[in-house]
């Protein structure tokens, strides 16, 4: 072999080796490499030494990771493929189920209350709400109901039906919607479900709105501006240029987003002046109460009046409106199931309350308050709203020590000695509501009312502490338990049989 051809053999090798595929890690040192010749100057095969070489090539997973840049054009540019991809990935596995739902409010339009019971179907983002099952499998057009999720609001609300597990959720365009199962489990379920969708279509909007290089994001609230702001959600279009353009308070807003500081005007500050110097003209020469009553454009209350006060008014000792809705109650409602236990329709409760305030002639007889239940309800009120309850605040105290007496005749004595020591409307209003209610108890069998269920329901409605310094729980106990008692020793404690 000539010295020509040795040198071209080594020059060979040498390229050969260069061409081998070596990437070590920290832990590898001379000895990985000193291996890789060796397998080269083997007399191995190529594919041998092919698969031996690959092997000694790391994963990209081993690999050191590159440090995430700072840079904000970085950022953006890596992270909007991640976000937008996983941006709709189902929350979780949730399969249909039968559930009672009432639609009580339509883009804050109230509604009746109608329960219905509906095969409920759980999406990334929607809840889809079918009449039945087999609807399910038709074309999307054939939907019952669709509540968008995305800006919704979510929460138990156990006083707004006498049903048990129930909870709203409110959409961001004002809709209300009540679901209710008898599982508790069922329910909850349903309730976590339903939440981790929402603040999960709430991430994803926020997500989307930054791989589109917006400046703002979505911002979940109990309150009522997300009413205001539904027109940005995905499935309710988005606003025009135009009208951006023409909305100068809309591009207010993102300048805020895009700069740090919020210049003022001089023309602003001056308006601002002006408002302050409008308002506090307007307030100076605002008229007094009086002059509005005796003009009558305010009218004396008869909810949330002291109740001393309101006998005074009108001439008596038990306010009227008290009369007359005992006096419904004895002529039609005695008999129906759970009288003044079951909750009546709150919206036409509050409408008798508005006429009662506005001393509009009220006909309890009229077709709008058949149902028994609002009377009874707008009743409750009365008493829950007065300003002192019907056991004034410095009896509290005093009717507790004497329930808890042992001895029952003492015990009635004690408690009737502090009801005569009552001022005299308190002291009326009590004999006939109390009188009412031993009517209510002698058709128990058909409106299935006991004492309990009396004093539980009339307990925190007629008297309550001052200050709520004790046990909530315990004052609850006894408020019941007062009732009841004095329920039981009506006949002894009002003299009842003497009328």
């Amino acid at each position: 072999m000539t010295g020509t051809e040795l040198v071209a053999l080594i020059t060979n090798l040498q390229n050969a080796i260069k061409q081998v595929p070596l990437i070590q890690t920290p832990q590898q040192g001379a000895g990985a490499q000193g291996a890789v010749q060796m397998r080269i100057k083997s007399s191995q095969g190529s594919a041998d030494r092919l698969s031996q070489s690959k092997s000694m090539v790391l994963q990209d997973s081993d690999l050191p990771q590159k440090p995430l840049s700072r840079h904000r054009r970085n950022q953006s540019q890596h992270g909007v493929v991640l976000s937008v991809a996983t941006a709709f990935e189902p929350l979780v596995d949730l399969k249909g189920e039968h559930l009672n739902v009432a639609k009580i409010s339509d883009n804050g339009k109230k509604q009746r209350k109608n329960w219905t019971s509906m095969w409920t179907v759980l999406t990334t983002d929607e809840l889809l709400l079918y009449k039945d099952k087999q609807e399910t499998g038709v074309k999307p057009g054939s939907k019952t109901d669709v509540v968008q999720l995305c800006g919704a609001v979510i929460e138990w609300a156990a006083e707004k039906s006498s049903k048990k597990n129930v909870f709203q959720i409110t959409t961001n365009t004002g809709s209300e919607y009540l679901i209710q199962t008898d599982s508790f489990p069922t329910a909850s379920k349903w309730h976590e479900a339903i939440r981790k969708t929402v603040d999960s279509s709430v991430r994803n909007h926020i997500k989307l709105q930054q791989s589109e290089g917006k400046g703002f994001a979505l911002r979940r609230s109990n309150s009522s501006d997300l009413l205001s702001r539904h027109s940005s959600l995905p499935g309710h279009g988005s606003v025009s240029p135009n009208m951006k353009q023409r909305n100068p308070v809309h591009r207010r807003s993102i300048n805020v987003f895009g700069s740090s500081k919020l210049k003022h005007s001089a023309s602003d500050s001056a308006d601002k002046n002006g408002v302050k110097n409008r308002l506090k003209k307007f307030i100076i020469r605002r008229p007094s109460m009086k002059t509005l009553q005796e003009k009558g454009l305010i009218k004396d209350r008869v909810f949330g009046c002291h109740l001393l006060t309101l006998c005074d008014r009108e001439g008596t000792t038990v306010p009227k409106f008290v009369r007359i809705c005992l006096e419904a109650v004895e002529k039609r409602g005695l008999d129906a199931d759970g009288i003044y236990r079951v909750s009546g329709n709150l919206a036409t409760i509050q409408k008798l309350r508005f006429i009662v305030d506005q001393e509009e002639e009220l006909d309890l007889d009229h077709n709008q308050w058949e149902d028994i239940h609002v009377i009874t309800g707008a009743l409750k009120m009365f008493f829950r709203e007065l300003p002192e309850p019907l056991f004034p605040f410095r009896f509290f105290q005093q009717f507790v020590e004497a329930v808890k007496i042992k001895e029952n005749k003492q015990k009635t004595q004690a408690v009737k000695k502090l009801i005569q020591q009552l001022p005299k409307p308190n002291h009326d209003t009590m004999k006939l509501l109390f009188s009412h209610l031993q009517k209510v108890l002698a058709f128990s069998r058909k409106n299935l009312m006991s004492t309990q269920g009396i004093g539980i329901v009339f307990g925190p409605t007629l008297m309550w502490p001052e200050l709520d310094a004790g046990n909530m729980a315990v004052n609850m106990v006894y408020q019941n338990q007062i009732v009841e008692f004095i329920l039981i020793e009506s006949r002894e404690i009002f003299d009842l049989d003497r009328m």
